[in-house]
C-alpha cells in the first residue's frame, strides 16, 4: 500500500469537498447543472452540498486514518463513492460530453485510490513519508 498516495488523494478530496460545499457552482457549472444564464438554482446548491461534505469527510478520513486497516477502509469508502459517482453522473448529467467528463474524473480519482491500495510501497517513502517521519526522526 502506498500510504503517501492515499493521503495525497485524501487531502485533495477533502479540500475539493470543502470548496464545493462553500461554492456549489464549482461542481454545478462543469456538470451542466445551471440554467441558461449560468446560475445554479437554490435546490441544486442544496443538493450538492451533502455530496461535497461526503467528499470532505471521506478525504479527511484518508488523510488522517492510521496506516493499516483504518486507512484501507477509508480508501474503500472513497473508491465506492468515486465509482458510484461515475455510474450515477454518467447516466444522469445533461449532455453526453459532460457525462463522459464526469465519468473520466470520477474513475480517475477512484483509480488513484485503487493504485494506492495495490501498490507495494515502503512506508515513509516520498514526500508524504518525510512529512510523516517528522523532523526528529532520522531516515536511512
Amino acid at each position: 500500500m502506498k500510504v503517501g498516495l492515499l493521503r495525497a488523494v485524501g487531502v485533495a478530496t477533502a479540500v475539493y469537498g470543502v470548496a464545493v460545499a462553500a461554492l456549489p457552482d464549482l461542481l454545478a457549472r462543469p456538470s451542466g447543472l445551471v440554467d441558461g444564464q449560468g446560475r445554479t438554482a437554490p435546490a441544486t446548491r442544496t443538493s450538492l452540498r451533502p455530496l461535497a461534505w461526503r467528499d470532505a469527510a471521506s478525504g479527511l478520513a484518508m488523510a488522517l486514518a492510521p496506516d493499516g486497516p483504518a486507512l484501507r477502509t477509508a480508501a474503500y469508502v472513497r473508491i465506492a463513492a468515486d465509482f458510484g459517482d461515475a455510474v450515477l453522473l454518467g447516466v444522469t448529467l445533461p449532455g453526453r460530453d459532460r457525462r463522459l467528463k464526469a465519468v473520466a474524473v470520477s474513475v480517475g480519482w477512484g483509480a488513484l485510490s485503487v493504485a494506492g491500495l495495490l501498490a507495494r510501497g515502503r512506508r515513509g517513502s516520498g514526500i508524504m513519508g518525510a512529512v510523516e517521519a517528522g523532523p526528529l526522526r532520522v531516515r536511512r
